[in-house]
C-alpha cells in the first residue's frame, strides 16, 4: 500500500504524525463503508485537480493536505459531519495546541475544551 505513495527514496512516508492518521482516517472509513475505494479515489483527485487550478504548485508538500480535505468533503457530503462542526473542532485544537506546554501531549474532550496536562 505504501510503495506507491510519492516520496524521496530515503523520506518517510509520512512527515508528521497527523499525515498518518489522515491516512489511517480514510482507510478505516472505507472500511466500515463510508465510501468505496472508487469514490475516495476520485474525491482525491478532484480535490488534487482544484487545488492545482487555484495555485497549488504540487511540490508534494500539500499531498496529505488535500487527503484532508478530501476526506472533509466526504463526511460532509455524506452528512457525516457539518463544516461548522469541523471548523470548530479546529479552531478548538487550536486554542488546545496553544494552552499546552511545548513537549506536553494536547488533549481535546469531546465537549471541545482542552484537558489540562496531568
Amino acid at each position: 500500500m505504501f510503495a506507491d505513495l510519492p516520496r524521496a527514496q530515503d523520506e518517510p512516508v509520512f512527515r508528521a504524525p497527523w499525515e498518518a492518521r489522515a491516512f489511517a482516517l480514510a482507510v478505516s472509513l472505507h472500511a466500515k463503508g463510508l465510501f468505496t475505494w472508487g469514490e475516495w479515489a476520485e474525491t482525491l483527485s478532484q480535490t488534487i485537480r482544484d487545488a492545482q487550478a487555484a495555485g497549488d504548485p504540487d511540490c508534494g508538500d500539500s499531498y496529505y493536505r488535500h487527503w484532508l480535505a478530501a476526506l472533509e468533503r466526504l463526511v460532509t457530503d455524506r452528512r457525516v459531519t457539518t463544516r461548522d462542526r469541523l471548523d470548530a473542532r479546529r479552531d478548538a485544537w487550536e486554542r488546545a495546541a496553544a494552552a499546552t506546554p511545548h513537549g506536553e501531549p494536547i488533549e481535546l474532550g469531546r465537549d471541545g475544551r482542552p484537558v489540562p496536562p496531568a
